[in-house]
């Protein structure tokens, strides 16, 4: 098994997703559920995010092993329903990118078999590129 990369976390981002876990109730989503609790608790919490890291909200874009890109928003599954280009936190896939940074790759477990991911561009959510650097 490959050792996952290094995930960066805002302390807004995880009190959310804490909550938000706390909120679900295990069933078909269980698993799921608890990949993303073992991502939040190895996740490294930093403020301000540097910019190119995957967080609640930025747009993503990412290739897979078969060199297909896809460009999707990170969101919370209420969100996420509403359209298509959003994928969820709960999602494998999107629990998966979480945290990442630009050029950072991982394996990880979906229904189906193992995905290996490359993240390649990040966009800052809304309200977080007009904020100045540190």
């Amino acid at each position: 098994m490959s050792r996952n990369p290094r995930i960066l976390i805002s302390p807004s981002d995880l009190d959310s997703l804490q909550r938000l876990l706390d909120q679900q109730e295990s069933g078909r989503d269980a698993l799921f559920i608890e990949r993303l609790d073992q991502e939040l608790a190895r996740a490294e919490v930093v403020e301000p995010l540097p910019p190119g890291v995957v967080a609640m909200n930025s747009t993503v874009v990412f290739e897979d092993e078969t060199g297909l890109r896809r460009q999707l928003k990170l969101c919370y599954p209420r969100d996420a329903r509403t359209g298509a280009d959003c994928v969820s936190v709960l999602a494998p896939i999107g629990s998966a990118l979480l945290g990442l940074s630009e050029g950072q790759r991982i394996e990880w477990e979906v229904p189906g078999g193992k995905r290996r991911l490359h993240v390649l561009a990040v966009s800052a959510p809304p309200g977080l590129a007009e904020q100045p650097a540190a």
